[in-house]
This record gives structure tokens, sequence and C-alpha cells, in this order.
């Protein structure tokens, strides 16, 4: 897809178009990928100057695909507890978390954000799987009274050290001060919207949560209206910062045959809840009997990646294979290659030298902590 025109774009009816995807045409979108049934920008030019645009002032992303599930009704708070092994007896009106969905056997099927909306009203804000129809199908079978539905809502991501700002400008410090991981309900200039103090960048950030898809332009003109003065440039989501902060990407880096102890989700898994959740008798026993994978970061000692892997790179040790790269790319910051991988536990160890397949290449690679960068993630709670 190289044509700027919006009706050159497109695979067909089959997938979704967000209520911003022309405008993202208009603002330079270059190339769109599939995600959740629906297109997501990919291209907005060089992703390097993407990411220190991110990085240093700060960027719009249309990312309508993050779905939403709204659970609603007398059961909604016990049902969306069965849903995830996380506690969220806690979580107030007002108050996001991240959460995993797990199924029988403790595999992921999902990490969305969870909003709470009100007493027994709540939103999953969906990574790439499809939980509504998971969620529809437990709803059908265990008998609670719920309504589980794809509301009209879609995020745009405010994201960067100028985010504040910008969203200071726009909507006042009401919104601008929110505390990490709470949100809010406005209405700008006629627009229902539910703005958070989240975001997948590991950067100072927001998600602006359209609830009126057919103002999906206005919404986003006016937010670059008052932004660009401000040093808010239109992007997608930088895959060099995810992995530089360690953030997962679904099918890339976990999935249904992941469990969350080999990905360091540990602290998401409260076993001891008084709440019954789906997977709970399998995570109990993997926590007793330990896993065999785990995930870690590796730096691989190459020339520059000219872009992200597109396929699993094998890990090996003597050329026997414990694992493989799930995601890779080169930090122009770091000035290193930095990649997520999934191996062997007994190759788990800091400083350990692996070997990495790549196009028919076998490159060194060392296992080192992640997040690769601000490992306390204290930028985004900024």
């Amino acid at each position: 897809m190289e044509n700027n025109d919006a009706k050159n774009f497109g695979f067909g009816t089959q997938i979704r178009k967000s209520p911003f995807f022309s405008s993202a045409i208009e603002w330079g979108a270059k190339d769109f990928s599939v995600y959740n049934h629906m297109y997501i920008p990919r291209d907005f030019g060089n992703p390097e100057e993407n990411f220190w645009n991110l990085v240093t002032e700060a960027i719009l992303c249309d990312v309508s695909v993050e779905r939403q599930v709204e659970i609603t009704g007398p059961d909604a708070e016990k049902f969306t507890q069965y849903l995830t092994p996380r506690d969220i007896s806690k979580c107030a009106i007002g108050q996001c978390k991240y959460v995993l969905i797990t199924n029988e056997a403790g595999g992921i099927l999902n990490d969305p954000v969870l909003l709470r909306i009100g007493k027994n009203h709540f939103w999953l804000s969906l990574a790439d799987s499809d939980i509504l129809l998971w969620a529809k199908g437990v709803a059908v079978n265990c008998g609670m009274d719920v309504n589980i539905c794809e509301p009209d809502v879609s995020p745009l991501q405010l994201q960067g050290p100028k985010s504040k700002e910008i969203v200071n400008a726009l909507f006042g410090t009401k919104v601008s001060e929110l505390k990490y991981y709470w949100f809010t309900k406005i209405n700008y200039q006629g627009i229902p919207l539910v703005v958070s103090r989240t975001g997948w960048s590991s950067e100072l950030g927001y998600e602006i949560f359209l609830c009126d898809g057919s103002q999906g332009k206005k919404l986003w003109d006016e937010i670059m209206r008052v932004g660009k003065p401000l040093g808010l440039r239109p992007g997608h989501t930088s895959t060099i910062r995810r992995i530089e902060g360690g953030m997962l990407s679904y099918h890339a880096d976990l999935n249904s045959q992941n469990n969350p102890f080999e990905l360091g989700l540990e602290r998401l898994i409260d076993l001891g809840k008084s709440a019954d959740f789906i997977g709970r008798e399998a995570l109990t026993v993997i926590k007793k009997n330990g896993v065999f994978k785990k995930q870690v970061g590796l730096i691989i000692k190459m020339k520059p990646l000219k872009s992200p892997n597109k396929d699993f790179w094998p890990v090996k040790i003597n050329d026997k294979i414990i694992g493989k790269i799930t995601s890779a790319v080169y930090s122009p910051r770091l000035k290193e290659n930095i990649a997520l991988a999934i191996i062997d536990v007994n190759f788990v160890k800091l400083g350990t030298i692996v070997n990495v397949e790549v196009s028919g290449s076998v490159l060194k690679a060392e296992v080192v902590k992640v997040p690769f960068y601000d490992p306390e993630k204290q930028i985004a709670k900024t």
C-alpha cells in the first residue's frame, strides 16, 4: 500500500475501518496491517523518526483496533473476576488494571487493560485476539446474569513527554493531572470521551476513548490543531520503544501456549483470591512444578537490523535449539540490536552467550535484563 488515496487502501469489506481511518491517511499514513479484524496504521515514514518523535515530543496514534469488550449486568464483577486470575475486587470505579485472560490450561488468551466504568460495568481494552467471542461463550455456560457486547468505543493514543502539556491544553488539569492507570469521563465540544493515563509505549501518555464513532475526524483534527504547535506529530505504535520497554505483543511474544510464569507475569496471578477463575487449577500446578522455558532479553551481536524480525529466529546452544527470538529490532538510542526471546530455563542466567540463526547466518547473543531501557518504568509513571 503506497498510494495515500483512501480509496486505494483495503483488502475488502471484511476488514473494518476505524473512525480515524481517513484522517490517518490525510495526515500521512502510508501503510496498514490488520489487528482484531481492523486496519491499523503501521507506517508514517521513517520508523526511527517516529521513535524519536515519541521519546522527545509526542505522537498521536490510531489504536481503535484495541476493541473493547463491555461487561455489564448484576453479575458483571463476579463474571469479570472469573475471566482473569488477577484480583480486581479492590479496583475502584475510575481505575484501570493490566490483566490477563487465561484458558483452562493456564494459557494466555489476551492481556488487556481493564477499565472499571461502574460498580458492575467493565471494559476490557484488548490485544489481538477474539475475547468478545470467548466472553460470550463463557457467559452462555456460567449461569451468571451479564450482558457482553462491543460498544461504540475507539481509542487514540497520545504518547510522549509533551503529551501532558497537550492534554492540558485540550481538556484542562482535571484530565492532564490524572494518576497513572486512572481515567475520567468528559464531554469535549459535544464529543463524549473517556481519557485514561495509560498507553502502549513505555512513555508518559494518555489514551483517548472516543464514544461516538461518527465524530472521529472531528476529534482527530481538533487534537492535531491544538497539539501540533506543541510538538505533536501523527504516528504509529513504536516497535523500537515497546521492545526497549519489554512490552509484549500478542501473537509475537505470547499466545495461548504460554503461561504467565514463563513471561514473568506472576504478579498478575492471585491464586489466593476467594473468587474462582478459569485456569486456577492449572496455574496452581504450574506454580508448584515450575516452568521449562522463560522469557529473556538478548543483545544480538550484528550490524544494525534494518527492520524488525518477520520470523521467529531459532536460539541455539551447541547446535541444539533451546528457544526462539519473538521480537527483535535495532534501538538507535541504545545502539544495539535488542530482542525478546523465550528459551530453556537452563540458559536464562544473565551473561549467558547463545547462538541466533538469522537468514542462514549464526550470530552471537547475550542474555540481558529486561526492560532494556528505564527498567523501573518510571517514565510512564511520571
